[in-house]
């Protein structure tokens, strides 16, 4: 059933992922690990990265939208610094935070926010701004209205996680929201440059 704008209500729900899905991309993602150890002794860090991006990275992304806010994204996690620290040679306990910043790549939450804000730019006509609904200027006019929501596990759906999400973006970024290749190039610098390891650090910046 769709509501009045042409959204499917389905997609305002939060998706629990299958746990063979997740048990699959676990499954991939140690075999990446596994891969990128093995070649390591050979490869220049440029190889090394860029194998991360073309293996490991695709994995992480795989369907992040739906699973990215739930449990599950911390067991991935886990395994995206495992091969983090191979990929820089450091030690199993040393810290990630930076050892990301240095190789240009999205720790798994930076990751969920930049595909969740794409997504929602992507389909911005299915949202509505708060000028649509409350017809007056207010000093968030442009934002995305965000609906009523009582539950969690509709307060962990796309829908409503993209709007809360969109937006907290700084006014320069959320400005470049109709030019699609500016918007995502000023938002991977600004996720590049945090580098979140939290839902809650974006939220609080």
């Amino acid at each position: 059933m769709e509501s009045a704008n042409g959204w499917n209500k389905q997609a305002n729900v939060v998706h629990i992922p299958a746990y063979d899905h997740i048990g699959e991309l676990t499954s991939r993602l140690n075999k990446a690990s596994y891969a990128l150890r093995s070649i390591k002794p050979f490869m220049s860090l440029d190889v090394l990265r860029s194998t991360y991006l073309l293996y490991a990275h695709s994995i992480i992304s795989d369907g992040i939208i739906f699973w990215g806010n739930s449990s599950y994204s911390e067991d991935i996690f886990k395994i995206q610094k495992r091969i983090i620290r191979i990929v820089m040679n450091s030690s199993r306990n040393a810290s990630c935070w930076q050892l990301f910043k240095d190789l240009k790549i999205l720790p798994i939450q930076s990751q969920y926010i930049y595909s969740l804000l794409l997504f929602v730019t992507k389909n911005k006509d299915q949202f509505l701004s708060n000028l649509q609904v409350h017809k007056i200027n207010r000093r968030q006019t442009f934002d995305l209205y965000v609906p009523t929501a009582n539950l969690t596990v509709y307060q962990k759906g796309v829908y409503y996680s993209g709007i809360k999400m969109y937006n907290h973006l700084p006014t320069a970024i959320k400005d470049l929201s109709d030019d699609k290749n500016k918007f995502k190039l000023a938002l991977k610098r600004y996720l590049l440059h945090n580098s979140f390891y939290s839902l809650e650090e974006y939220f609080n910046i």
